[in-house]
């Protein structure tokens, strides 16, 4: 019996290859037990009459940009390497416009690099992965390097 909800293994990707993730819209309640989780207690993060009082550059409800990279990364995790992700290598991240409470996100991803380890059924894959707001804009792009699994032999 085939079980559903695997993600891919890294033998049956190609460079070239492209995907896109699902939605999600960010809230008030993602961004304060994001907050809460991580200590990040910035200021323009905390304090909703900072950025009114014209003191910050940015008005409105501003979600740190590594809330979303790790909501980006939670949706991947439930699809794209459910049981097959082995290990996140490697980071490459651009932060190019702020998203807010509110905010719809997915991911467009393509493969760019795929190689065997010497050992075992796994390899790497390189991956560029676009953060694209509810508007089309690009709001985040980043280059993840992962290790993955390989189709076990007993697998159809």
């Amino acid at each position: 019996m085939k079980t559903i909800g695997i993600g891919f293994y890294w033998d049956e990707l190609a460079v070239g290859d492209r995907f896109r993730t699902l939605n999600r819209t960010i809230t008030e309640p993602d961004i304060v037990g994001f907050i809460g989780v991580t200590g990040m207690v910035e200021t323009i993060f905390t304090d909703l009459s900072f950025n009114e009082a014209g003191h910050g550059a940015i008005q409105g409800r501003v979600v740190p940009a590594a809330c979303t990279y790790t909501i980006i990364e939670g949706l991947l995790c439930q699809s794209a390497m459910q049981t097959t992700g082995l290990a996140l290598l490697e980071v490459e991240k651009k932060v190019l416009k702020p998203v807010f409470a509110g905010d719809t996100v997915h991911a467009e991803v393509e493969v760019t690099a795929i190689r065997p380890t010497s050992r075992g059924n796994r390899g790497i894959v390189t991956t560029t992965n676009d953060v694209i707001n509810q508007r089309g804009e690009t709001v985040i792009s980043y280059r993840a390097v992962r290790m993955m699994a390989g189709r076990p032999k007993d697998v159809e």
